[in-house]
């Protein structure tokens, strides 16, 4: 397809879906068991239609979500297919409000289904439009907070997939319990197998510094959010204290939140969520300020357009894999041997299965 410079946004369609996990997902919060998606259509005078998905973790901010996106058509439509220009125009209506939370999400629907589009009407994968080409990314797997054997279990199924790592929610009563569930793991895949874990955000700086000087002898990859997201000055004690590397990212809001845990060194490496951090121009900024650190970047969901981000990232890390949402893709993202494969991929690789949609609409 033949693009043309002067194409512009003719439509804005938002649906909401419920989708059933089909293996629920155990936190130390609770059990995650359904995802609820809002799913963004824009469509151009020209016809090309870009694709964008985002979860809002809870169906209570479904309808409120896919409202606030739907407003947003009337100050979109007639514009130029420019991604960057509109998210600067959005940024600046929105910046006496703040573009956190549902506005937040809202924004970065917007912005990486207007991207999709454009890659679309280039005939090309998001990566190539941005000038970077398809590279394999080592996946790691997810496994919830499952005990020692429903750990173990699941972190050898995700071996025997291929994956070389594989990230566990941890925080149990006690640090033992904890180290208990690492063992498990490593005895259930062996030593040349990443393992990750992750706290939620359940510890107090404290906590964290007395647990992870226990862990520390673990070999583990990472140690993920162990205090609150937004503690820069407590995650930068963890930090300072720990000799495993601390990750987080996956709960800022924008590269400004990432910018000031980069002030306060609060994290070793940083795993953005692109819904979170702006949708995929801000995805771009974030890597841009990851390799002026030299900061090694992985992701945080959203696994088919995050596979071809991390191509264009020059500190790329690991591809955080799940499956929640597979069922209403059309194409799913495929692993091969432990790594992301985007060959073949058209725009941001999300689209539609409209039957599974039309099956779980909410």
């Amino acid at each position: 397809m033949t693009h043309d410079m002067r194409s512009r946004i003719r439509a804005v369609e938002v649906r909401a879906v419920r989708v059933p996990m089909a293996h629920p997902h155990q936190t130390a919060g609770g059990t995650v068991s359904e995802s609820p998606l809002v799913l963004t259509d824009i469509t151009t005078e020209d016809g090309v239609v870009g694709h964008s998905v985002v979860f809002t973790y809870t169906a209570a901010a479904l309808k409120p979500t896919a409202d606030l996106i739907r407003n947003l058509e009337s100050l979109i439509t007639g514009d130029l297919l420019a991604p960057a220009e509109i998210e600067q125009k959005l940024s600046r209506r929105f910046r006496l409000l703040g573009t956190q939370g549902l506005v937040g999400i809202a924004l970065s629907a917007i912005d990486m289904a207007l991207w999709d589009a454009l890659a679309r009407s280039h005939g090309v994968p998001l990566v190539r439009l941005l000038g970077g080409v398809a590279k394999p990314i080592p996946a790691y797997g997810a496994v919830g907070y499952d005990g020692v054997e429903g750990s173990a279990k699941t972190a050898r199924e995700w071996v025997k997939q291929g994956f070389a790592g594989i990230k566990a929610k941890i925080g149990y009563a006690t640090v033992q319990d904890d180290l208990a569930v690492i063992r498990a793991m490593r005895s259930a895949v062996g030593d040349s197998v990443a393992i990750m874990v992750d706290y939620n955000q359940c510890l107090t700086p404290v906590e964290a510094v007395q647990r992870l000087r226990v862990l520390d002898e673990e070999g583990l990859t990472w140690v993920e959010e162990p205090t609150l997201a937004h503690d820069y000055a407590g995650h930068a004690v963890i930090a300072a204290e720990a000799k495993t590397p601390i990750q987080c990212g996956e709960n800022w809001w924008g590269t400004l939140d990432m910018q000031h845990a980069i002030d306060a060194r609060a994290s070793d490496f940083m795993m953005p969520d692109v819904m979170k951090i702006g949708g995929v121009t801000g995805w771009l900024r974030a890597a841009s300020l990851a390799q002026a650190k030299s900061i090694r970047l992985s992701n945080h969901l959203w696994p088919e357009i995050s596979a071809q981000l991390l191509c264009l990232a020059p500190t790329a890390h690991w591809l955080e894999y799940v499956d929640w949402w597979n069922p209403i893709m059309s194409e799913p993202l495929e692993i091969n041997k432990g790594m992301a494969n985007i060959e073949g991929s058209m725009g941001s690789g999300v689209a539609w299965n409209e039957k599974a949609v039309e099956r779980f609409s909410a």
